[in-house]
């Protein structure tokens, strides 16, 4: 499904990344980076609340905005229960929609405030996210104490928070429409191979967005999906072709890709992944080159891997999900 907005603007971004995630070559693009996986905190997991915290008291001091002028925190997770985004929520008291769409929940957050954004139920609706690499290993494959070896199709998660702060009032930039994806199941099942896990759910939400807005790939200055990382872009591509005859060519890119210096940074594998990888990427990198305008029209495919360790261990498969929305300058 579909939406168009009329009435949607990003009014600010703010990014915080993680060591490693400074080390890539979009650094200059973060507002804030940290040493260590910890993020002066006692605990990994109390460290993505702090993420999550950082980057939404940074936006907020960016427009001079109290929590009182801030109508719809909506934000999520990979921890059980998105409990880093309940925790982060409360210091707030801003009403609170938790969400999950594993590394889709940026998009999946932008179009749910768009559409109470579009009905004028709202101002500002503050969209958050957040992953930190240690926990995410732990919870769904391997605590990186156990030492387990990483094959080379193994994306990696990456850390930090990132929020994005939505508004009816005019700005520079505007979300014209949003795409909803499906539930995808190809029969994936590898833990370790993500991007061929998310890259049919990628390619169905890009042919349903181009289709139901009657647009083609180069509509658009550039397109990114988030994140499939090297290999799961190449299946992208493939499969794309294969399916829809539709070819991706030098306008798309990754978000696993492009956040960190894939010839140099040897412990990241494939790439990157987890929530906070696409946003990083799209808040900082792709919104700031959209107010210099050196993009005017941008799709942005967010996917996710829905699956926990339990359901692989019961021999089911890993299902997928992506959504779309269209970013544009408009003045």
């Amino acid at each position: 499904m579909t939406f168009k907005f009329n009435n949607v603007y990003i009014k600010n971004t703010a990014t915080i990344a993680g060591h490693l995630e400074a080390k890539g070559p979009l650094n200059k693009y973060f507002d804030k980076t940290h040493k260590d996986f910890y993020v002066n905190s006692k605990s990994l997991e109390k460290s993505e609340v702090n993420l999550q915290k950082e980057s939404i008291n940074i936006l907020m001091e960016k427009e001079k905005l109290k929590k009182e002028e801030i109508n719809i925190l909506i934000s999520g997770d990979l921890q059980n229960q998105i409990t880093a985004s309940s925790y982060a929520a409360k210091d707030y008291e801003i009403p609170f929609i938790g969400v999950y769409s594993a590394c889709a929940t940026s998009t999946e957050s932008i179009i749910l405030a768009s559409i109470i954004l579009e009905n004028d139920k709202s101002k500002n609706i503050i969209c958050t996210t957040s992953s930190n690499n240690l926990v995410s290993e732990k919870q769904f494959r391997n605590p990186v104490e156990y030492g387990a070896p990483s094959p080379e199709t193994k994306t990696f998660t990456s850390t930090g928070g990132a929020s994005i702060l939505l508004t009816n009032e005019k700005t520079n930039i505007k979300i014209t429409s949003g795409t909803i994806g499906k539930i995808i199941d190809l029969n994936q099942n590898d833990p370790n191979h993500m991007g061929a896990v998310m890259a049919p759910a990628a390619a169905d939400t890009i042919y349903n967005h181009l289709k139901n807005n009657n647009e083609t790939v180069n509509d658009y200055d550039l397109i990114i999906t988030g994140d499939l990382g090297i290999y799961g872009k190449k299946i992208l591509k493939e499969y794309m072709d294969q399916k829809y005859k539709i070819i991706l060519g030098e306008n798309y890119n990754d978000c696993g890709a492009m956040l960190y210096d894939m010839k140099n940074q040897k412990e990241i594998t494939a790439g990157g992944s987890g929530p906070v990888c696409s946003a990083l990427v799209t808040y900082g990198y792709i919104y700031n080159e959209m107010k210099n305008k050196n993009y005017r029209k941008v799709l942005f495919v967010a996917t996710g891997a829905l699956f926990s360790p339990t359901f692989i261990y019961q021999k089911e498969n890993i299902l997928s999900i992506a959504h779309a929305i269209t970013m544009e300058v408009v003045n």
